[in-house]
């Protein structure tokens, strides 16, 4: 009886250490993933800096996929985003450079990733689909809660999410404060050029 009873004490035990396994592979790719980039991850170095062989890394991940996908989820539950929700300024042109500033802010700190893994995404296919779903969704919620209310008459709704698309463009962060711009400044050119570009067109 006493090795029955034991069993599912075992069982318990073998989870929890599989489940410290996965977090420990996961945890190294992200480190990798955010010093060198994915395209330059590789699973061996992966293996190495969780302390276990590759073949115990594609047991937990088959593929790179996989691997991916609980490193965004890991990475994500970590770092939040910015909410748009929270973005609820009645003046448009206002909520729009209030929303950017906090944006910017976020992109600063987390740079060092989210530029090497939006570097890397062209070159690694298994990384396009999801951040297809992760970034670029997140990205489409950001432009509604900025397109929200804007008193269109010659602009569509079209020529205005491309603007604040743009606007809020990781890739638009790093041009503009490049020069040695700070967040507020960048914000407030960011905005600048979405509402003159929304007048030039005769609104």
């Amino acid at each position: 009886m006493a090795n029955i009873s034991q069993r599912p004490y075992r069982k318990r035990k073998r989870a929890r250490a599989e489940e410290e396994t996965r977090r420990r592979i996961t945890e190294a790719a992200v480190e990798l993933h955010g010093t060198v980039g994915p395209a330059r991850t590789t699973m061996t170095e992966v293996a190495e800096l969780a302390g276990v062989s590759r073949m115990t890394v594609y047991n937990h991940f088959p593929t790179e996929a996989d691997l991916f996908v609980a490193c965004s989820t890991h990475w994500a539950t970590e770092n939040p985003f910015p909410d748009p929700s929270g973005w609820v300024e009645a003046d448009v042109s206002v909520r729009l450079q209030v929303s950017l500033e906090e944006l910017y802010g976020w992109y600063r700190q987390k740079e060092g990733m989210l530029g090497k893994v939006l570097r890397d995404t062209p070159a690694v296919p298994a990384l396009g689909p999801l951040m297809d779903e992760l970034w670029e969704g997140y990205m489409e919620s950001v432009v509604g809660a900025l397109a929200e209310g804007w008193p269109l008459e010659a602009d569509g709704p079209d020529t205005l999410h491309v603007l604040l698309r743009v606007a809020a463009d990781f890739g638009t962060w790093q041009l503009l404060t490049k020069p040695g711009t700070d967040d507020t400044r960048a914000a407030a050119l960011a905005a600048r050029m979405v509402t003159g570009a929304l007048d030039g067109g005769g609104r």
